[in-house]
């Protein structure tokens, strides 16, 4: 009995596939199709994580320039964004996307202030235009629970910026006078 069950479900099946929907809708029925690739060139797959795929380790092959190998970003501006915030509580830190989330930071001189940075690595090279840092201060009025946004001078985010990109290329040259 169960063998008959069986054949009969093989059956169904089998018998299903002549009205399933063709994989290529766009070659004639009967036509087969065949996909050639270039052989001058070498084979690529296309990944999730862009041509290449993902170098987790850093195993040397197409590291790019120096400084980049491992992560996604600048290894130099990204350690001169964790040394130059280092003062601040981490609340978030991707390596592969280059981004740096600070938590609140209440300084102890003001205790009715509080800072927030987010630092932006935009570029595989040390450069000017390779970062970008977001500054976000509140600010507690007495007798009242909530803490208010109030906007930050643009020259604080500049500062940092300008401090980021001085230790990374104290970094770069320590690591050139190591070679």
């Amino acid at each position: 009995m169960r063998l008959l069950w069986v054949s009969m479900a093989m059956v169904l099946l089998a018998g299903g596939c002549e009205y399933a929907k063709p994989i290529y809708p766009d070659k004639p029925p009967g036509e087969s199709r065949t996909v050639r690739r270039d052989l001058s060139k070498p084979y690529e797959r296309d990944t999730i994580f862009g041509p290449g795929g993902m170098d987790l380790f850093g195993s040397g092959e197409d590291d790019g320039p120096a400084g980049t190998a491992g992560i996604g970003v600048n290894s130099f501006l990204w350690r001169a964004s964790l040394d130059t915030i280092a003062f601040m509580p981490l609340s978030s830190a991707d390596p592969f996307g280059g981004v740096i989330i600070t938590d609140w930071y209440t300084p102890s001189d003001t205790p009715a202030e509080r800072f927030k940075v987010n630092v932006y690595i935009l570029a595989k090279a040390l450069r000017a235009d390779g970062i970008e840092v977001s500054v976000f201060k509140q600010q507690r009025v007495e007798g009242m629970p909530d803490w208010t946004d109030i906007p930050v001078d643009e020259g604080i985010a500049t500062k940092l910026e300008d401090a980021i990109l001085t230790r990374a290329r104290q970094l770069r040259m320590a690591s050139l006078r190591e070679q």
